[in-house]
């Protein structure tokens, strides 16, 4: 039974549901309900959201199943952690006007490093 991975999900599921609320509070104060309506910062704080929510979920699931082989507790840390600082690298790289590129493509850059050694990790325990 997986003991590692949940802690982390709930530390993303608390991340998301702020970037949730920072949606919708932006929505509320600037009356707009559906869409971005043009407005610059809405549309930043709904790509914060929805590229957490593209993300997060599958590695999740792949540090669920890195867990389950018995890979070492110190690895998962590891990957879990590096996850969630780039995560929230992205959040704050992107969230800023103007933004500073450099930030969010840092983040992105490690996003998807966490995600390729996840899934190496799993395709070598498979296949060795």
């Amino acid at each position: 039974m997986p003991t590692i991975v949940p802690i982390y999900a709930a530390i993303f599921a608390i991340m998301f549901v702020a970037l949730s609320v920072r949606v919708a509070n932006t929505r509320r104060v600037i009356r707009i309900g559906l869409g971005t309506g043009g407005n610059v910062i809405l549309e930043r704080r709904i790509r914060v959201q929805g590229n957490f929510a593209e993300y997060v979920p599958f590695a999740l699931i792949l540090f669920t199943f890195i867990e389950l082989q018995g890979w070492s507790r110190w690895l998962l840390h590891v990957l879990c952690l590096v996850l969630l600082a780039a995560r929230m690298a992205h959040a704050y790289g992107v969230a800023q006007e103007p933004e500073d590129i450099r930030i969010r493509a840092i983040a992105m850059i490690v996003t998807f490093s966490v995600l390729l050694a996840a899934a190496i990790l799993l395709l070598v325990d498979g296949v060795v």
